[in-house]
């Protein structure tokens, strides 16, 4: 039987963290954008992935831009 990797698991934000995030997000961005290297800072920040800041970013239809890596 082949084994499937799993894909890392994300702790759903808490209530006050999420807050958190979306101010943080609606704070940084500009025009509804946010650069990459922004949107990093702010996971790391608060110790959280940085698929859990593009996931609430897109929620709010904030996009995410200059990623040299093609992650957002």
């Amino acid at each position: 039987m082949p084994i499937t990797p799993s894909a890392p698991s994300d702790d759903p934000l808490t209530p006050e963290e999420r807050e958190l995030l979306e101010k943080l997000l609606r704070e940084a961005a500009r025009n509804s954008r946010i650069q990459c290297s922004g949107a990093l800072a702010i996971a790391d920040s608060l110790g959280i992935s940085s698929r859990q800041v593009g996931r609430v970013a897109t929620q709010l239809d904030i996009k995410i831009s200059g990623c040299q890596l093609g992650c957002f």
